[in-house]
């Protein structure tokens, strides 16, 4: 077994996931490799933050903390990496949970010293019961899950999926840490891309870096009933539009688009394909499967046209932190 210490950060910003925050908690304490710790980063409730410490007080490997920066995903990832004391720093969503072997098979991969990031399979829950007929597996990162359209077993990628990732911690050395101002902040409309931003800045920082994902590195996430909607897919196809302009800005359309040009021109159609069959075959939801699939692709090209008007007027702007060594790392093996 490797002897690479990981530690889990989970970011949390509502009690109204308070039962699943305990379940993703749960089901890293349950890994049959067992994290070095669990941080809970809490952006910026205080009644949250009270309540889990009060929860996990007598609990010795889970620390409860404070989003350190500004309101967000992206700052929240970033304290918790400040404050981990692990080699390997792995990010759960707070509203999923791992299967038992999830640190396991990351773990597996860090033995070869090039390999700086090692994402999993994410499975969707749906609050219905069952998959929307309409809802095409080739955009279920709409709702933070693994899509169809990639590779299968141990491959190398361009970029991991945050809600089921990690990282080595010298990636953050040479890269710096998730950037502000893009990606998720609570509520707001569902931005997205800091992880994809963050992998291309770490590989053109170290051209030999490794990226995998192993798809027996599994999680299983949770998708609230209003995630079930078309209304919901189209803001988020729109939101990864934006962001998108945003990556491309800063990275160069040629590297920031590299992935979804393959992904437009070749798993899409095929997907269309198949719901139009379908529907020629009188199967449930094929024409709203295809139609999904158009919609998504022409919402998402409007979202990028806005995004890279706004990013050349510089109306949108991100930006990038070195990640400064946190208080929970006093005493860490160096």
């Amino acid at each position: 077994m490797s002897t690479i210490d990981i530690s889990v950060v989970i970011c949390v910003y509502t009690e109204d996931r308070w039962e699943d925050i305990l379940a993703a908690v749960s089901s890293v304490r349950a890994q049959s490799r067992p994290a070095l710790e669990t941080l809970l980063v809490v952006d910026h409730n205080q009644a949250l933050l009270d309540r889990l410490s009060k929860e996990y007080k007598e609990t010795r490997q889970v620390r409860v903390l404070a989003n350190a920066g500004p309101r967000g995903l992206s700052a929240g990832r970033n304290t918790g990496i400040a404050a981990s004391r692990g080699e390997v720093i792995a990010f759960l969503d707070d509203d999923a949970v791992a299967e038992r072997d999830w640190l396991h098979h990351f773990a597996e991969a860090y033995t070869d010293p090039r390999v700086m990031a090692v994402g999993g399979r994410t499975f969707p829950i749906w609050a219905s019961g069952r998959r929307p007929a309409w809802f095409p597996e080739e955009f279920d990162w709409v709702v933070g899950c693994t899509y169809k359209g990639l590779p299968p077993g141990r491959v190398q990628v361009r970029n991991v999926l945050g809600g089921n990732a990690s990282f080595r911690r010298s990636a953050f050395d040479v890269a710096g840490g998730f950037a502000t101002g893009i990606g998720r902040d609570g509520d707001k409309r569902p931005l997205g891309c800091e992880e994809t931003e963050l992998c291309i800045r770490l590989t053109r920082a170290q051209p030999d870096a490794i990226l995998l994902i192993d798809d027996r590195a599994v999680i299983h996430h949770r998708v609230p009933e209003v995630r079930e909607h078309f209304a919901y897919f189209r803001t988020r196809t729109y939101a990864e539009g934006l962001s998108k302009a945003l990556v491309a800005r800063s990275v160069g359309a040629d590297k920031g688009l590299e992935s979804e040009r393959r992904y437009t021109t070749r798993v899409l159609p095929a997907g269309v394909a198949r719901g139009l069959r379908d529907a020629l075959l009188a199967r449930p939801g094929g024409a709203g499967r295809a139609a999904a699939i158009v919609a998504g692709v022409v919402t998402a090209a409007g979202g990028y046209v806005l995004g890279s008007v706004r990013a050349r007027r510089g109306g949108a702007t991100f930006s990038v932190v070195e990640i400064a060594e946190g208080p929970g790392r006093e005493g860490a093996a160096a």
